[in-house]
């Protein structure tokens, strides 16, 4: 076996030491800088998604409050709104029913004069009916001598009493 000659370890010493430090200079200025490049870009990357994401997610934390703000003043306002709405409401319907009272409170002023005029008027014609009716029956039961103008005196000295 050519390996195991001694007189070839010194021409294999010299070719390993020279390829030895030529695939250590390969290495350490060719390949491992490049795969350092690579690593650190991969890494700068995954930090700007990382920052990226933190950015995110603080705008979402922020649009979040604001959403939360935002509907917190409007059930404000409109609780605010109801209340007006409602106080509103209820001097309308305070104003509309004093309204309306006033109206029947006429009406029915006007009616109790109606009925006041028609009980007047009523009685009259009660006792012009009353002389009439009482002078036909003077007459049917044969008092004729009593003329209409005694029975009205009569009928006033009626009313006196009462």
């Amino acid at each position: 076996m050519p390996q195991l000659d001694v007189s070839t370890y010194t021409s294999q010493l010299f070719w390993l030491v020279i390829c030895f430090f030529t695939m250590y200079f390969i290495m350490a200025k060719i390949i491992i800088p490049r795969i350092a490049d690579i690593m650190e870009q991969r890494q700068n990357k995954i930090d700007d998604y990382l920052g990226k994401a933190d950015n995110i997610r603080q705008e979402a934390e922020q649009s979040l409050e604001k959403y939360r703000k935002a509907l917190n003043d409007a059930t404000t306002e409109a609780n605010r709104s109801l209340e007006r709405t409602q106080i509103e409401l209820n001097t309308l319907i305070r104003q509309k029913q004093e309204e309306l009272d006033a109206r029947l409170r006429e009406k029915i002023s006007a009616g109790e004069k109606e009925i006041r005029t028609g009980k007047e008027e009523a009685l009259k014609q009660i006792h012009t009916i009353a002389e009439g009716l009482a002078l036909e029956i003077t007459r049917k039961i044969g008092l004729a001598d009593i003329s209409a103008q005694q029975i009205k005196t009569a009928g006033k000295k009626v009313k006196t009493w009462h």
